[in-house]
């Protein structure tokens, strides 16, 4: 086997507020970094990208594949620049980020209040076809079993990389090989269940009905898609390449896009409701503005913005409040709405209360046992059958149980969770109408915390 052509270490000037990297890839955005090592590792634009982070500098390195094929700059100045213009793309570094926090801040005292603890986190520019795939496979589900799901994609369908540690990495399948024979029945054998017909069918939507450059046509025209800086990205056809028809209904081409023309015309794949538009909308399409709301953001627009009334605890999220709680975002946060979100939405992940508590656990110093049981209701957008009936339905039960441990300074803490949840799983055609259908998750956890 060839040997791997690995650069050296070169490094970016930043500093930690402007960007986190140990918040902004485990908080949900994307689902293929895997840190090894005190190193995450991820394949972007077909090589494999490897990053650290200091108080003042993210430092990186690259590994090309071992085939025949080369980068495109031999020149090791030129690999240097190339991929420092890709991080600098993907990271959105052209944001001050410092700017963005204190702007949120002054307009709003929640924001104000709980950003300290988080700061560093930034929307990521990813591919959007990538995007798109990724958060089908959110629907009903959590960023580690979506991570899981991705991996397996990857490593079944992607072009394989380079290995570290051990571990192999492959990039992202394009759109012609998830549209093949037979991926949905193996995409069902890998576990992958009713979102499988949903990939199966998006991939073909994608690949032979509107053409790859689809979605190049649905972005935010001011940002610059991942790799467009140092490759020639165009909506030109290539050369010998069939044309697509373009599908002038869904989404008007002859016009400037708008995020709100690019999020309807998402929702016309399969699989994609309103949270999954906005999440491709705002990581994918560089819609700034764009506001996924899921449970996590929902929970947040009652508890904090006093949503569905004075002390409601309403799980339900209609069509008319789902676009009432991101009028409200952007309003108070601007045309970076979803960047404001994301942070947010991160200090309400339970993987990070810790962080949330942040100091305050560090001056307790106590002993606690705590035991906690939650309820999540989460809104997907799910096809039904024209008759209104879902057909075919079961009900998928699965139990789970996690336990991790976490030290630090101050504190340790060890936390044993079981995980019971109900999942739907609908066996509707693929030009079904949109219902929304509610899945409960019953969780209940015990946290041991001590002084260290």
């Amino acid at each position: 086997m060839a040997t791997q052509k690995v650069t050296e270490w070169r490094k970016l000037p930043i500093s930690l507020t402007e960007l986190c990297i140990e918040t902004t890839l485990r908080c949900g955005q994307s689902f293929r970094w895997r840190k090894i090592n005190e190193q995450w590792h991820c394949v972007l634009k077909g090589r494999l990208i490897s990053l650290k982070q200091d108080p003042t500098h993210l430092h990186y390195k690259v590994t090309w594949p071992t085939c025949t094929e080369t980068p495109k700059h031999e020149h090791p100045q030129e690999v240097e620049v190339d991929t420092s213009v890709l991080l600098h793309n993907y990271f959105a570094l052209s944001h001050s980020l410092t700017t963005l926090y204190a702007q949120w801040s002054l307009s709003d005292a929640n924001f104000a209040r709980r950003a300290p603890a988080f700061t560093g986190i930034r929307i990521l520019n990813q591919d959007a076809w990538e995007t798109l795939i990724s958060f089908i496979c959110s629907s009903n589900n959590n960023i580690a079993r979506i991570s899981q799901m991705v991996l397996k994609l990857c490593t079944h369908y992607g072009p394989y990389v380079a290995t570290v540690e051990g571990e192999a990495f492959h990039d992202f399948p394009g759109p012609e090989a998830l549209a093949g024979e037979g991926v949905e029945a193996h995409l069902r054998k890998l576990g992958f269940g009713y979102r499988a017909k949903y990939i199966a069918d998006t991939a073909a939507c994608v690949a032979q009905v509107h053409g790859e450059s689809w979605l190049l046509r649905l972005r935010n025209p001011s940002v610059p898609a991942l790799g467009a800086a140092e490759e020639d990205i165009s909506l030109k056809k290539e050369e010998g390449a069939e044309e697509k028809e373009p599908v002038e209904s869904e989404a008007d081409m002859d016009d400037p896009p708008t995020y709100q023309k690019a999020h309807k015309a998402l929702l016309t794949l399969p699989g994609v409701g309103p949270k999954v538009s906005d999440c491709v909308c705002l990581m994918g399409l560089g819609w700034g503005e764009s506001v996924p709301i899921d449970t996590h953001v929902w929970q947040i627009a009652q508890r904090d913005y006093k949503f569905g009334g004075k002390g409601s605890k309403t799980k339900t999220l209609n069509k008319a409040m789902y676009e009432a709680v991101g009028d409200h975002f952007r309003k108070i946060w601007g045309p970076q709405a979803g960047w404001a979100q994301s942070v947010l939405f991160t200090a309400n992940l339970k993987s990070f209360s810790e962080q949330a508590a942040g100091l305050e656990i560090e001056k307790k110093g106590v002993v606690k046992v705590e035991e906690e049981s939650q309820e999540e209701v989460v809104m997907t957008a799910e096809p039904v059958t024209k008759s209104g009936k879902m057909e075919g339905a079961v009900v998928k039960i699965e139990e789970s149980e996690e336990t991790a441990a976490t030290t630090s300074r101050s504190m340790a803490m060890t936390r044993k969770r079981k995980m019971v949840a109900a999942e739907v799983i609908p066996t509707a055609e693929p030009d079904a109408t949109i219902q929304t259908t509610t899945t409960r998750t019953l969780r209940s956890s015990k946290r041991i915390k001590s002084q260290v």
